[in-house]
């Protein structure tokens, strides 16, 4: 229910600002200039001219690179805001009629808030020119951007959440890599003892607690689409044994987790100040990034006790109102074209998309350490909060993990709580 609302405000907002546009078809962030050069924008969650993250200075290189390939027929204007606020405002460019022309998604349900009502367009006829879909390394990667057959977004990477840690701290503290429940916490245990925190996190940025939380729900059995059409109840024990680890973990996480933003949370890991880092392998570019030195010591390891991980890819969606599409597609190409997939691998430490070939040995340590943790998982899962059936579902769980963490309210309290909303809003 939420998700057809969601979709009709949408909807009804993209047609009010067609009429008030004086009639205009094209999204208003399309234009042509004078001297005859397609005008485009792209829209990301990072300032590219201050960022010192790998892969969005890899991104940067991209739209560098366009331009002046392009330059008198194409030109791309970026705008960025910070991830927490991107989608509100993205929500609101769409709202204004003013859609960025290409723009970067999460796939699932936030990616279906611009599908269903038609803020994106379909691509399959552009994958189809010149071989471009061919050059991915399957149809797989095309899963979760695939929509009654159709393709609406195109992948840029690969990356999972793992465990990142100080091997120094483990190698003073006696500690080994923990692979299961017990262990893990017999490890923070042995950190704690010898003077260090830790894990570091987020809980001031709800996704990356929510993570933690997925990881917890995977392991209790938790079945997201029995939940959904109600075979199964959030209130079956499982999300209250989960949620009861999470607090249980949450003694190991450092002081000021719970206002700590994500960046803070991974600036404490590779400043030395906590032990482990819970987070995606997307956090790779940010760590060498800021602390190059620090790749050495960094090893990673799968999230203790599952199976599977938690993966997820960029992608990049197109606006179905811009005048431009060809422009567009010419630079979504760009993002997967060999300079860019090899950049990801050697450079960013994500995983490629695409068939290119790359230099194991130009890339970061800890991307090797990924693809051995990827091959030892036996599948793979998403975020929770965009495994649910609507985005404002996976906020809403993510807000009820925050509370749980917060001490507001109880695990069977959180799983109480999920069932009813999940009655209320979902089934």
């Amino acid at each position: 229910m939420r998700k057809k609302l969601l979709s009709a405000i949408l909807s009804t907002m993209m047609v009010a600002s067609l009429f008030a546009g004086c009639g205009q078809s094209g999204s208003s962030s399309s234009s042509t200039s004078a001297d005859g050069v397609e005008e485009i924008t792209w829209m990301f969650w990072d300032d590219l001219n201050a960022t010192e993250d790998l892969i969005s200075l890899g991104y940067k290189d991209v739209i560098d690179r366009f331009n002046a390939d392009y330059e008198g027929q194409y030109h791309v204007n970026v705008v960025t805001t910070n991830l927490e606020e991107y989608y509100a405002k993205l929500n609101a460019l769409v709202a204004a009629g003013d859609t960025p022309d290409v723009f970067i998604v999460s796939p699932g349900p936030n990616l279906t808030d611009y599908v269903e009502p038609g803020v994106a367009a379909p691509l399959d006829d552009y994958l189809a020119q010149d071989g471009w879909k061919d050059t991915f390394t399957s149809d797989a990667v095309f899963t979760q951007q695939t929509y009654d057959g159709k393709i609406y977004a195109v992948p840029l990477n690969t990356a999972a959440a793992c465990c990142f840690y100080n091997t120094e701290m483990f190698e003073d503290a006696g500690v080994e890599v923990p692979t299961n429940w017990d262990e893990m916490l017999t490890a923070c245990d042995k950190l704690q003892s010898a003077g260090y925190t830790p894990i570091t996190i987020s809980a001031g940025t709800a996704w990356c607690l929510s993570m933690v939380a997925g990881y917890l729900c995977e392991e209790e059995g938790v079945d997201l689409a029995a939940l959904a059409d109600g075979s199964a109840s959030w209130e079956d024990g499982k999300l209250e044994s989960a949620a009861t680890k999470l607090v249980e973990l949450s003694k190991y996480f450092q002081p000021t987790a719970a206002g700590d933003t994500n960046d803070v949370a991974t600036a404490n890991f590779y400043n030395e100040e906590a032990a482990i880092l819970i987070q995606g392998s997307w956090a790779i570019a940010q760590i060498n990034g800021s602390n190059p030195d620090f790749e050495s010591k960094c090893g990673v390891f799968q999230f203790p006790g599952c199976d599977r991980l938690i993966a997820k890819s960029d992608s990049l969606a197109m606006s179905s109102t811009t005048e431009h599409p060809e422009a567009c597609a010419a630079l979504m190409k760009y993002f997967t074209d060999d300079t860019a997939q090899k950049y990801t691998a050697e450079v960013g430490g994500k995983i490629p998309v695409t068939n290119v070939e790359y230099d194991a040995s130009k890339a970061p340590a800890q991307l090797a350490y990924v693809m051995d943790v990827f091959s030892n998982a036996k599948g793979t899962f998403g975020f929770y909060n965009e495994s649910m059936p609507t985005t404002e579902t996976g906020s809403h769980f993510d807000d009820t993990m925050v509370s749980v963490f917060l001490g507001e309210i109880t695990p069977a309290e959180a799983a109480t709580d999920m069932e009813e909303y999940y009655e209320a809003n979902c089934r």
